[in-house]
């Protein structure tokens, strides 16, 4: 007789979360609990009841929710009736040929994880702050602190605005408005890679791995962002702007940004077929030319 996976728990289902709720918010929440590992491969999820409970939604809501995660093939047997069930393969589901564009934040950190079973790991980088690339390193840095990783060697460069350029964004809706969008920019720049290249090169002292982080500066601000992960993967995203408001200095301003977090990164493999063969291959060669030739030294200083 087969036995059904026991239900998955969420979260003890209080009633805590009482707010109304979107279908893609629900959807964002259980997404986090597959990533983590709440939610486990080839586990039932809670009936559609209790998860309209749990987040103060009608089913309908939770149906839509179920559906978006299906089309990223994090879940199957969504329907009206038994409880959907967490994709047994959650690894192929986010990094397997043909997985689907996701945000940044939750497509990078499984692929940027697999890149780090290589005993030779190489990774080129091009962002406006690397915020995504630092949060995605955390699942890879878990896992060699877990003994379940050990590269040899790891070699990371990124490319990164300079200091001295105006910057296309963020910048404020007031061209009147003083630097101090830009100054906040550089010092999340500044921070965001102190941080990425303090965890890396730690990995030499705890773990006798053989690491490299290099950091150049641009002369223009980037509109994608783009991963090269061990010269056989391209991860490629657009910024797309828009109007926020964020407090600086204790005030409110006014400002275009992009949220690069959950800019939509599509992925290309090669040997996927000659398309994503040749995207690799050409992106390659547009991120050296970019570090070969009109990039400089970049210090991470205010």
């Amino acid at each position: 007789m087969v036995v059904d996976p026991k239900p998955a728990s969420v979260n003890g289902l209080e009633k805590a979360q009482r707010s109304q709720k979107s279908p893609r918010e629900v959807a964002d929440e259980l997404r986090s609990r597959i990533r983590s590992g709440e939610l486990r491969p080839g586990q039932r999820m809670p009936t559609q009841a209790r998860l309209a409970d749990e987040f103060g939604v009608e089913r309908g809501a939770v149906r839509q929710a179920l559906r978006i995660l299906q089309t990223e093939r994090l879940l199957t047997n969504v329907s009206k009736g038994s409880p959907a069930t967490v994709a047994p393969d959650l690894g192929r589901a986010l990094t397997g040929p043909g997985a689907p564009p996701l945000p940044t934040m939750v497509a990078l950190a499984p692929r940027i994880a697999a890149a780090f079973a290589a005993p030779h790991v190489e990774i080129d980088a091009l962002c406006l702050t690397s915020v995504s690339f630092n949060l995605a390193l955390g699942e890879p840095l878990r896992q060699i602190h877990a003994g379940r990783l050990k590269p040899a060697k790891v070699d990371v460069r990124v490319l990164l605005p300079s200091r001295d350029i105006d910057l296309a964004f963020p910048i404020p809706v007031d061209p009147s408005t003083d630097g101090r969008v830009q100054r906040r920019w550089l010092s999340q720049r500044n921070a965001q890679g102190q941080v990425l290249q303090h965890n890396l090169l730690a990995l030499r002292a705890t773990h006798g791995i053989d690491v490299k982080v290099t950091f150049r500066a641009l002369p223009f601000t980037p509109p994608v962002k783009l991963y090269l992960l061990n010269n056989t993967e391209a991860l490629f995203a657009y910024y797309t702007l828009a109007k926020r408001e964020e407090e600086i200095d204790h005030e409110h301003l006014v400002m275009y940004d992009a949220e690069g977090t959950q800019s939509m990164l599509f992925a290309f493999d090669q040997g996927a077929g000659l398309r994503d063969t040749t995207f690799v291959e050409q992106s390659h060669l547009w991120f050296n030319a970019l570090w070969e030739t009109i990039s400089s030294e970049l210090t991470l200083s205010s």
